[in-house]
């Protein structure tokens, strides 16, 4: 048997000179198809068209060369005649740069920077050799582990742990920021965990092996009270458990520690830690109230999720605080803006408790300026000049409310995230981030056409803010993968923000690494009080039954119901998302309208919008102006219902379980989308769901056993896939039993808030060791942000028109 031999991985540029040396003729046709297109972007979809468009004979050549698997990775191709330049991405997070001279057909690398400078050619022509701020966060990552393999990517605690437990077992004396952690532990000046009678490694082993011999010797179920004292002589405060079992484990667990350090027990101690008391949430933007709210502009899934968030978290937070033997009560507040033009809602009062919670309020705090306080909403892409002193004075209220400073500060979208990291900076706080939508991936080429967009949505500020926030927090949270990392065909929503370039603000050659170990995913859920299946029988809501059926089926029209349904025997596709252009409710109109035998199988009904008052968004009404137009020349009355935002969410859970009834379906037809809190709505409610593939919603179903992911971009094959559904169920009723069952499985294993709340206080534990023990909060990377923000974004914020009430 002959030996195998290792051989060196041949470079890119290499690769692709052999593909030229070998195939010079087809290739050069290929690239010359390409340059026709002209200067400009071209993405890969149409790279694929053209290499499908060459002879067979060519494509046959090339198939099996290098060549072709360049092709199925390149992002995108920049054509600047005679050169062609792409960015092929090897892997999520993995990136090479190379441009060919069509004309010669040579072949060069280029570096990112170099990459970046060639394609602002596209806006700035040759001329814009002048200097150009580049912004690069490596350096300042560099010296800090990272995981290389992709199947690690957005496990960052996972990393972490077995790091730190690695370095505590080769390394005695790391033991000790361990010990130092403990006994800085305190709650409002009340030493907890460790007393000043614990000075070193080696007196707390002593004291610990003490305590786990006379701890033997009690029933399990003794109460911390009655040895309190005598814990307290020897070193021990409250903070390890509320019975002698509890104190055992974790005494137990950190002598292994001690002995020999496993990551997984490193892990589990932390996050039994008392670190949490006092949290506070940051969403500034839109309509933030309980009632009545959903629908309106900017106001969705964001606040859904924080609404669904804050009850589970305080109850995870009571009941570890319990099971560590503290009588302390934990905070939760929701930060957002006071808008005393509140349009009938709570949104102009100041503090607000939250439902289904004992401890958490949502505080809002206005906008305001020099000529005094914004009355009235404004859209999330025009806060940028309010944040700096809506952050100050939100230091000052939750300060005041608390009697203190929060332990944790959850930063969301954009602005949010921008306000926690003001804070946190300002507070020395650990920070965790949570994007929901990064705006640079729903709106393609908005970084390099920034002209195009800015007077409009201002993302020179929102991507300015975006960049400083995850360089400046402890850790993110996502709930998908491909939120981090996209797919193997797609980039993801933050690997978006790896390299780019503004013209005439700033080139970005190392903006964040998807490898960084702040990344976890964890995924949230439905409120189970809400949304259950419709088979629950005996939880259903039948009160709200009357005025469901109304709202599907009346032969009334006004400004909530537009359009009748004639056959309520048929199963109703059913939609529900804001009108906006990324959601695609529309399309999904197009698409139904277009299919007779969709319309034949099936009823669709859209909740989306709000006619019943005059939008001031722009796209909302750009998007009523296509609905409108479509309702009108496929002649849809009779098949369709256009319902206007409903903002009942208990009524809207009874909602998805009566379109179960009917057989019917759920569609989450966005252009992309996060997550897909809606796709879990329906999901738990028991009805069948087909979700979109760009995003979120393609981790969350298992294609064909939970749902179906559909592309949102190829309308015809929706519908086909809908009318192969139906049809299918019209044979074989099990089949629509199979899917709905699997749904239920998928989000009872998955997508719950109890499995939520637990991860993200254990997430808390470990970066704020982390913080400590690694002196995570550096002055370098801090002092380059304060130089980013107070020389770019501040400028740039204060470009921005403040509104007019």
């Amino acid at each position: 048997m002959a030996e195998r031999v290792l051989t060196r991985v041949h470079s890119l540029r290499e690769r692709l000179d052999a593909t030229l040396a070998a195939h010079r003729n087809e290739i050069l046709l290929f690239l010359s198809r390409i340059e026709g297109h002209g200067k400009g972007i071209l993405k890969p979809h149409q790279l694929v068209a053209e290499f499908e468009a060459i002879c067979e004979a060519d494509k046959e050549k090339l198939q099996d060369h290098a060549f072709r698997e360049l092709l199925k990775s390149t992002q995108e191709a920049i054509v600047l005649s005679p050169w062609v330049a792409l960015a092929i991405r090897l892997r999520p997070g993995v990136w090479e740069y190379v441009r060919v001279n069509v004309n010669a057909l040579v072949v060069e690398e280029l570096t990112v920077s170099e990459y970046l400078h060639f394609k602002e050619e596209l806006v700035n022509g040759t001329a814009n050799g002048n200097f150009v701020l580049e912004l690069d966060f490596e350096p300042f990552t560099s010296t800090f582990p990272k995981p290389t393999l992709t199947k690690s990517i957005g496990n960052g605690v996972q990393f972490l742990n077995r790091h730190l437990s690695a370095k505590m077992f080769h390394d005695r004396e790391s033991m000790t920021p361990l010990v130092d952690f403990l006994r800085m532990h305190n709650y409002k000046g009340k030493t907890i965990m460790l007393n000043d009678r614990i000075r070193n490694l080696n007196s707390l082993q002593r004291v610990l092996r003490k305590a786990e011999e006379y701890l033997s010797t009690l029933p399990p179920e003794t109460k911390f009270d009655e040895f309190e004292h005598k814990f307290q002589e020897i070193g021990l405060e409250r903070g390890w458990g509320d019975t002698a079992e509890r104190v055992s484990e974790m005494i137990s667990m950190l002598l292994g520690l001690l002995e020999a350090p496993d990551s997984s027990t490193l892990e589990k101690f932390l996050g039994r830690i008392p670190m949490v008391f006092n949290v506070v949430i940051l969403s500034p933007h839109g309509y933030f109230a309980q009632e009545n709210v959903l629908g309106f502009p900017d106001t969705g899934g964001q606040v859904v999720y924080i609404l669904d968030q804050v009850p589970a978290l305080e109850r995870e937070m009571l009941k570890r605080i319990k099971e560590q033997g503290l009588d302390i009560t934990p905070r939760i507040l929701i930060v957002t803006r006071l808008l005393p033009d509140a349009a009938g809602t709570t949104c102009g009062q100041r503090l607000e408790k939250v439902f289904g919670a004992e401890h958490s309020h949502i505080i809002r705090v206005p906008f305001r300026t020099e000529k005094g306080i914004l009355r009235k909403w404004i859209s999330r892409f025009e806060v940028w000049p309010y944040m700096e002193n809506f952050t100050e004075d939100v230091a000052r209220e939750i300060v005041a409310e608390l009697e203190g400073k929060p332990d944790l500060i959850i930063g969301n979208y954009s602005e949010g995230n921008l306000a926690a990291s003001l804070l946190a900076h300002k507070m020395g706080v650990t920070q965790c981030t949570i994007a929901h939508a990064l705006e640079k991936t729903k709106y393609p080429d908005s970084d390099i056409y920034l002209k195009n967009y800015d007077d409009k949505y201002h993302f020179s500020c929102q991507f300015t803010a975006d960049l400083y926030a995850m360089n400046h927090t402890d850790f993110i949270i996502t709930s998908t993968f491909q939120e981090i990392a996209g797919s193997k065909d797609t980039v993801g929503q933050y690997e978006s923000h790896q390299a780019f370039t503004m013209p005439g603000l700033y080139r970005v050659v190392h903006g964040i690494d998807v490898f960084d170990p702040k990344f976890n995913i964890v995924s949230p859920g439905a409120d189970m009080n809400v949304y259950f299946s419709y088979m629950e029988k005996d939880k259903r809501l039948t009160a709200f039954h009357p005025e469901i059926e109304e709202l599907l089926f009346s032969n009334v029209e006004n400004d909530e119901q537009l359009c009748v349904i004639k056959d309520k025997n048929k199963p109703i596709i059913f939609t529900m998302a804001r009108l906006d252009r990324v959601k695609n409710l529309s399309g999904l109109v197009e698409l139904y309208a277009k299919c007779p035998r969709l319309r034949e199988l099936a009823n669709l009904v859209v909740v989306g919008g709000d006619r019943r008052t005059e939008s001031k968004d722009l796209e909302e009404q750009a998007e009523m102006k296509k609905m409108y137009s479509l309702i009108e020349t496929y002649k849809l009355n009779g098949q369709f219902r256009w319902i206007s935002s409903q903002m009942n969410r208990t009524r809207n859970g009874e909602l998805y379980r009566c379109i179960a009834d009917t057989r019917g379906v759920f569609v989450q037809p966005a252009f992309y989308e996060a997550f897909g809190l809606t796709v879990v709505e329906a999901m738990t409610c028991g009805l069948p769901t087909f979700a979109t593939l760009h995003g979120g919603p393609a981790e969350i179903i298992v294609n064909g056993q939970s749902g179906f992911h559909i592309d949102p971009y190829n309308g015809e094959q929706v519908a086909n896939t809908l009318v192969n559904f139906f049809d299918k169920c019209t044979k074989e009723p099990s089949c629509w039993d199979a899917i709905s069952a699997g749904g239920l499985k998928r989000i009872q294993e998955k997508y719950t808030w109890q499995i939520y709340s637990d991860r993200l206080l254990t997430l808390a534990g470990v970066y704020g060791f982390w913080k400590y023990v690694s002196n995570l909060d550096r002055r370098e990377i801090r002092r380059y942000l304060e130089m980013f923000y107070a020389l770019k974004f501040r400028k740039l914020a204060e470009a921005v028109p403040l509104a007019v009430d």
